[in-house]
Order: structure tokens, then C-alpha cells, then sequence
């Protein structure tokens, strides 16, 4: 074995080869403020050391009390190992900033991007899509046209339209709406219009009532307009529309953001016509825009105080590096890059292995298995990996970046291990490279451009469950981690123990 290993621990790493020309995304962007004022006291001077390995724990800023539970199991025992406490250097990686917007006034939880609604349109139906007085829509051959949106506020769509042609007398089409949430394969709402039932004319569109429902905050769909005839459709360009977003509660997607169910884009992007829609719950709405001021004033302290705890923590223990991003889910891979870039500027190492703050790791049986498996070398990745993971596009993990309907072969968070030689060439291209929903599918994007030798482990677990020399496992409650660790003091093997 070589002298040195770093170690990092996140439960999501990985994804594809395009990503790491950065065509379209900028670098995370630093908080104006919300972060700690002397950075100084937070990146203290490191000296340099050679480690067999390095682990790197992903952590929230107020995961304290998962952090502590670390301290006084694991890594404790790490600590106060004869032959591994000078081998192995742990750190936990935490995002300098605080997102400065209150989560109740961002558009997800998992992001910190404001929830901008500005005078919403309230009691009132409103048209999603108008032409100007002196446009009208053009027949053109495009027989399937379709538009995607996302819901920022429940709102209710009451009917679904088409354009009317100027040139015929009534309406003499064969059309069917349909309107689709994400990823799903039967429709939520249709609508079909033929000369004997064309629905009501409104302005420039013909429109059908539909039964009604909520469609919830985060909501996305993609609405389908389908030519029965052989003459295509009467449409327009997205740019040549305008969008009635009700004052900010709906927003239109396009293709080139990434975020459509593939199923539905054999069509051109475009619009057809359009639906009428309500914001629900406006009273609610207007309650909440107007405890914005007091809402963010609050945050804004909690995260003075968040700074000044965490700058004290860092100062007794000494085992945090604070990285330039804003700690929200959606920049853990940013995270996770300045980790590496930390770590080759600062340390020697032969490995590093990365890990989550909710995660079980037993160190001594990794040693074990490197020197059982002659686990090392150059271009080393060491993981349970998972193939041919199907890409989501809504939810916690939506990914609006990565174009294929899988992700190339990436490894489960709870921890896998990587050569100094990647971790180099991470942080060497860290500029450049691109970042996905998770750091798990990131990491195997990145992977793919350079094709790392592969060693599959399914002793890095997946998912929570308990299993004889396991390395890692996920998803642990602090309570939970403190009784797994317990068992293993008590017996050895904490999934084998008479005590549980």
C-alpha cells in the first residue's frame, strides 16, 4: 500500500461526458453577505501532511448535531487507533454562505433561488398565451405541437384552446389538447374540437372547459396539440407569444433548459393555443407576499447566528473545511469540487474517500479490504455503482442539465473511493466542469470523460439496511448512528449483535 489515502463521504456523487464544457452555467454564486465576515478565521492556515487517506464528509451548516454524533462514534474511534489515527485525515465539507432567501420564499427547498411573484393576478381567469392585436397565427406543416410549464402556486386550469384559422368560416379542424404532468404517460386533461364541436371563441382562440383541480406548487406538465387532418397546425413561435404568468405564479419551460419528458418532444416546440387557468388561494398569496420583510429580516439574523456557531465549532474541533458556495442541496457537487481542490492544495494523499454526515462508516474494515483486495493504483474508483440510472425530471432529484434518459455509471453516496490522480485532474478541471442535480450523477459524468478503472463493491450500501462487513450505509437519524455504533463496540459486528 502507498503512504497516502484521502477519503471523502457524500451520499451523491456522479454524471456524463458533455458536461464538463461549461457552455451554460456559471459558478455557484456567493451569498452578499450571509457568509461569515472574516473569512480568515474560518480557512485558518493548513500544513501539509501525507495521508494513506482522506475523508471528506458532506455537511449541512445545521447539521450539528449529526456532526457531533461522528465525532463521538467513528471518527472518535479513528482517532484513538494506534495504526490508523496518523494514516487517515477526516474533514467535514460545509458551504461558507447560508442561502440568504427564507426557504418558504424560495421556488423549491432545494435550491436558493427567489420565489419571484410580484402583483398576482387574483379573482380573475386568465389566458396563458395572447397574440398582439395585429399578429395572427399562421397555418403552418407542423401536425404536433407542444409547450411545457412549471406551477410556482397552485393554480386551477379551468379550459384548454387552439388558434382559429382567419381564413376559414367557423372552425372546419380536427384537433386534440392534451395536457401531461412530467413523466407520465396518460394524460390529465383532453380536449378535442371538430366543426360540430368547436367550444367558445375567446379572442383569437377557440376553448373547451375541462374538469378542474389543483395543479400544486412545482407542478410541471407539457400541453400537446395533435392535428387529426393532413394540414398542420395553426402556431407560433414561443417568441412570438406572450406569456401571462398571473404575476409570476407560472413559468414557461423550453427545450433548450432540458427539463421535458422526452415522450413528448417528437412534436415542435411551439404554441397552438393555450388554457385559461385561476391562482387558488389568493388571499393566502397576498398574506404571505406581505410577511416578506419581517420573514427575511428574521433569516437574516438566524444566519448571523448560524455563522457565529459554526465558526466556534470549527475552532474546537479543527476538522471543518468551509468551501465558496452556498450551502443548499442543489451546489453539493459544487461543494464537493472545491473539496478536491482544497485537498490537492493543502495535503499529500494516495486515496480519498467521501461520505455524508448521515452515514455509518467502519474504516478499519475499508483498510482491511484494500489490503484483502489489493485495492490500489492510479485511476482507482472503488464503489457499488449503479447502472443505467434512469434520469429524473421532476422532484428532489429533477435534473434540467443532462440530456440522455440515463445517467453513465456513477457510485452511491454513502462512500466510495477515489486515486489522488482523479482527485487532481477534479480539481484541475474544476472550472470547467459542469454540475448536475447530485454530486453521485455529477461524479459519474466527470467520470466518463477520463474511464477510471472500476471496482464494484456492494458493501458500500445503497440504501439503510444492516449487512455483515458492510463499509458504509445511508440515511441514518443521529440517534439511529449512535446505537449502530454502540452494537459494533458491543459486538463487533453491529448487524449481527444479540443486543438489537
Amino acid at each position: 500500500m502507498r503512504n497516502w489515502l484521502v477519503l471523502l463521504c457524500p451520499c451523491v456523487l456522479g454524471a456524463a461526458l458533455h458536461l464538463w464544457l461549461r457552455l451554460r452555467s456559471p459558478p455557484p454564486a456567493r451569498a452578499s453577505g450571509a457568509g461569515p465576515a472574516d473569512q480568515s478565521a474560518l480557512f485558518p492556515p493548513w500544513k501539509s501532511s501525507h495521508y494513506d487517506v482522506v475523508v471528506g464528509v458532506l455537511s449541512a451548516r445545521n447539521n450539528h448535531e449529526l456532526r457531533n454524533v461522528i465525532r463521538g462514534t467513528w471518527l472518535k474511534h479513528l482517532l484513538q487507533h494506534p495504526a490508523l489515527s496518523q494514516r487517515v485525515l477526516v474533514k467535514f465539507i460545509i458551504g461558507a454562505h447560508g442561502c440568504e432567501v427564507p426557504v418558504e420564499d424560495r421556488e423549491d427547498p432545494y435550491s436558493c433561488k427567489l420565489l419571484n411573484i410580484t402583483n398576482p393576478v387574483l379573482s380573475q381567469e386568465i389566458e396563458a398565451f395572447s397574440l398582439s392585436e395585429d399578429t395572427s397565427p399562421g397555418l403552418s406543416e407542423d401536425r404536433v405541437v407542444s409547450v411545457s410549464f412549471r406551477v410556482l402556486y397552485p393554480i386551477v386550469i379551468t379550459s384548454l384552446g387552439v388558434f382559429y384559422d382567419a381564413s376559414d368560416v367557423g372552425f372546419q379542424r380536427n384537433i386534440t389538447v392534451k395536457l401531461y404532468q412530467a413523466e407520465q404517460e396518460e394524460a390529465l386533461f383532453v380536449a378535442r374540437f371538430s366543426p360540430p364541436s368547436c367550444g367558445v371563441q375567446v379572442n383569437k382562440l377557440w376553448y373547451k372547459p375541462v374538469e378542474q383541480f389543483i395543479l400544486p406548487e412545482s407542478f410541471e406538465g407539457t400541453i400537446v396539440w395533435e392535428s387529426q387532418d393532413l394540414q398542420g397546425l395553426v402556431s407560433r413561435n414561443l417568441h412570438k407569444v406572450t406569456v401571462n404568468d398571473g404575476g409570476g405564479v407560472l413559468r414557461v419551460i423550453t427545450a433548450g433548459e432540458g427539463a421535458l419528458p422526452h415522450e413528448f418532444m417528437e412534436g415542435v416546440e411551439g404554441v397552438a393555443g393555450g388554457f385559461i387557468y385561476t391562482i387558488q388561494e389568493g388571499d393566502a398569496l397576498l398574506k404571505n407576499l406581505h410577511s416578506r420583510p419581517r420573514r427575511l429580516n428574521d433569516h437574516i439574523s438566524s444566519l448571523q447566528e448560524e455563522d457565529a456557531l459554526l465558526k466556534e465549532e470549527s475552532s474546537l474541533y479543527d476538522d471543518i473545511v468551509f468551501v465558496d458556495v452556498v450551502d443548499t442541496y442543489r451546489n453539493v457537487p459544487a461543494k464537493l469540487l472545491n473539496f478536491y481542490k482544497w485537498t490537492v492544495e493543502t495535503t499529500s494523499f494516495d486515496l480519498l474517500l467521501k461520505t455524508d454526515d448521515d452515514c455509518y462508516i467502519d474504516l478499519e474494515a475499508v483498510f482491511n479490504r484494500i489490503a484483502l483486495k489489493k485495492l490500489d493504483g492510479p485511476n482507482f474508483w472503488w464503489g457499488n455503482f449503479r447502472l443505467n440510472w434512469a434520469v429524473d425530471r421532476t422532484g428532489k432529484w429533477q435534473e434540467l442539465e443532462y440530456p440522455g434518459p440515463a445517467y453513465p455509471a456513477f457510485a452511491c453516496g454513502s462512500g466510495y473511493m477515489i486515486s489522488s490522480d482523479i482527485v487532481r485532474w477534479l480539481a484541475s478541471n474544476s472550472g470547467r466542469l459542469k454540475t448536475y442535480q447530485g454530486e453521485d450523477v455529477s461524479m459519474g459524468i466527470w467520470m466518463a470523460a477520463i474511464g477510471p478503472k472500476r471496482y464494484q463493491d456492494g458493501l458500500w450500501l445503497c440504501e439503510k439496511t444492516c449487512e455483515t462487513g458492510m463499509l458504509s450505509s445511508p440515511q441514518y437519524s443521529p440517534q439511529e448512528l449512535k446505537q449502530l455504533w454502540k452494537l459494533k463496540e458491543l459486538c463487533g459486528d453491529p448487524c449481527q449483535c444479540d443486543a438489537r
